[in-house]
């Protein structure tokens, strides 16, 4: 019985060695199959492969082109929204949710800590909701606690009363008043009218009220078909911005074109050449900032009321889901944008006004 169990015991081995041998290399064969399906975890850390060829400078800049976006400059449009029907508007009123106030404050902090440096509060009109008092809070929280560096507002002007700027104003930058003509006709055809009050009146008003409050003002213009013709020189030299930010009328599906849109903005339409015409007749405006469709369209991070980033690349605002639910670097994956574009256009300026040395 010696023998044959001695021959058994040397049968076992021999078999236990090519057992072992033949799961080596189905472990080997499972991980490049691994490899090459992606089945791998991007989250951790993989092994060297023996052999796998060497990182070359052309996959290290790859690398680099998929490193997380920096919200360096945020918009926020924190309602839809609005007093005015502006014919080419392109962030029209669909909802009417607006978030609660601490949920506004907790997604500001986390785009801070993901790296902002300038938050644009827009709307619809953000001075419509509970009077301009949630537009001061969230103003004074993003100066105040998350000490920014630059905190603006664009706004039409209509709902400006100065007791906003004596409560808020040590808290802004930068007031961007949006003013598309100098004619109140053209105005009302725009859709700006406000029955009796005069849209270019109230903005002298708000005019005197940043510089005697200390907050840059701002002017910003679509040019369209009813103001491409419009020689606004003398009055943008006249009142004297630190800005004149000149946009081509830009259409958006969803908003403010097709089926499911709350505007019709084709007739509001011009062409490149019209608008490069208008650009060259106020060529001697120092504080002009041009931005054509193609500057426009992605070159913008863009959060809507839910906090979600809207994604133009398609033509239409398609959102990701909310850096409340998901946090920023996984939602600003969606966002679509281009930054190259972004400092290309001139995203990246003096927007401080501690740093604008303005003689107020």
């Amino acid at each position: 019985m010696l023998v044959p169990t001695a021959l058994a015991a040397r049968l076992l081995s021999l078999f236990q060695q090519q057992l072992g041998s033949l799961w080596s290399g189905l472990a080997i064969l499972f991980c490049w199959l691994r490899i090459a399906l992606g089945w791998l975890d991007p989250g951790k850390e993989q092994p060297q492969v023996r052999g796998e060829p060497q990182e070359t400078q052309e996959t290290q800049e790859d690398r680099t082109d998929t490193q997380p976006t920096t919200p360096v400059s945020v918009n926020y449009h924190f309602t839809r929204q609005c007093n005015y029907k502006c014919g080419f508007c392109f962030h029209t009123a669909k909802t009417s949710f607006v978030l609660p106030l601490e949920e506004a404050k907790r997604g500001l902090l986390l785009l801070k800590q993901a790296g902002m440096e300038k938050i644009n509060f827009s709307g619809g009109e953000p001075f419509l909701q509970d009077r301009g008092e949630y537009l001061g809070k969230l103003v004074r929280f993003c100066k105040e606690e998350l000490a920014l560096p630059s905190v603006s507002v664009v706004s039409n002007g209509s709902l400006i009363r100065e007791k906003w700027f004596k409560d808020y104003g040590d808290y802004l930058d930068i007031l961007a008043i949006s003013c598309d003509s100098f004619d109140e006709q053209v105005n009302v055809l725009i859709g700006r009218g406000q029955g009796k009050k005069n849209h270019v009146e109230n903005l002298q008003k708000l005019r005197r009220w940043c510089r005697d409050y200390k907050v840059a003002f701002k002017i910003n213009s679509v040019i369209n078909r009813f103001n491409v013709d419009e020689d606004m020189n003398e009055h943008i030299q006249a009142l004297s911005p630190v800005r004149w930010k000149v946009f081509q009328c830009l259409l958006i599906e969803g908003e403010n074109s097709g089926e499911d849109a709350l505007r019709e903005a084709e007739r509001f339409l011009i062409s490149n050449e019209e608008f490069e015409a208008f650009l060259e007749r106020h060529k001697e405006v120092s504080c002009l900032v041009p931005e054509s469709n193609q500057k426009m369209k992605d070159s913008y991070l863009i959060l809507d009321e839910y906090m979600r980033f809207l994604n133009c690349t398609g033509g239409r605002k398609d959102p990701s889901r909310s850096i409340l639910d998901v946090g920023v670097e996984e939602a600003i994956k969606f966002s679509g944008f281009d930054e190259k574009m972004f400092l290309k256009r001139g995203g990246k300026y003096v927007w401080s006004k501690a740093d604008l040395k303005l003689d107020w």
